[in-house]
């Protein structure tokens, strides 16, 4: 399973996502538009000219854009899509646990065994261990995205095709499948965290594909956050993060 090289082509296409500009090849912007007419028009069936549904455009969008636009009734001129949060998750997710050690601590140095304990940053891994945060990652980001009910059989195809196209190997393929099929459970999802610091990655990056006034996706955010063992101030100070990137 290649579930790194597939989170950090994610990783990738969410940064240029979030600069505006086309250096990973994909047109988010474009996708995320004819997407929104689709689920925003009060249909999510497979019909594509009675909802606006641009398939040519969506095709070309990427995964990046497909976990992330795949919102009923959110639009390109309501809430930012937080693509920064994705691109950076590892850096963010660190940000936020130093945060709450300096409102604890105030301005003292940080314990180095304390440190130590928390796990590293995604970022900073390798090999097996970066394979496997990837994986923990791609999970919750998925998950996250079904939060809201309305990811039906055409769309999930769609996110496997696109994914596929990032270089997938067939035993990713599968797993992708397996994961848009697959119950919802936060604590399932939670005891795949290999850390602290998985926890508050896993916990952003759900942030990053929800939108929190909905009361499904908000509903998953705090069942997460629970089962993840993160304290309400931690997992306030993970949403700044996710809302500073943008």
């Amino acid at each position: 399973m290649n579930a790194s090289k597939i989170l950090q082509q994610l990783m990738q296409q969410a940064g240029g996502s979030q600069k505006g500009g086309s250096s990973s090849g994909v047109d988010v912007k474009g996708m995320l538009s004819g997407l929104s007419k689709q689920l925003g028009g009060g249909s999510s069936q497979g019909g594509s000219s009675s909802s606006g549904f641009d398939m040519k455009s969506l095709l070309g969008g990427g995964a990046m854009g497909m976990l992330v636009g795949s919102k009923r009734g959110r639009s390109m001129g309501g809430k930012a899509l937080k693509y920064g949060a994705i691109a950076g998750v590892g850096v963010l997710a660190w940000k936020a646990w130093q945060s709450s050690q300096a409102a604890k601590n105030g301005n003292a140095q940080e314990n180095t065994a304390q440190t130590a304990s928390e796990g590293e940053r995604v970022e900073a891994l390798s090999g097996e261990y970066q394979e496997r945060r990837s994986l923990e990652l791609l999970q919750a980001m998925i998950m996250a995205a079904r939060a809201d009910g309305h990811i039906d059989e055409q769309e999930q195809a769609l996110i496997t095709e696109q994914i596929d196209a990032l270089g997938a190997d067939q035993e990713m393929h599968n797993w992708v499948e397996q994961q848009l099929k697959a119950p919802l459970d936060a604590q399932a999802l939670a005891r795949e965290a290999d850390s602290p610091q998985a926890a508050r990655e896993m916990y952003l990056i759900s942030v990053a594909v929800t939108d929190d006034q909905n009361p499904m996706e908000r509903a998953w955010l705090d069942q997460l956050g629970s089962a993840l063992n993160l304290p309400k101030e931690m997992t306030a100070e993970l949403e700044r993060q996710a809302q500073q990137a943008g």
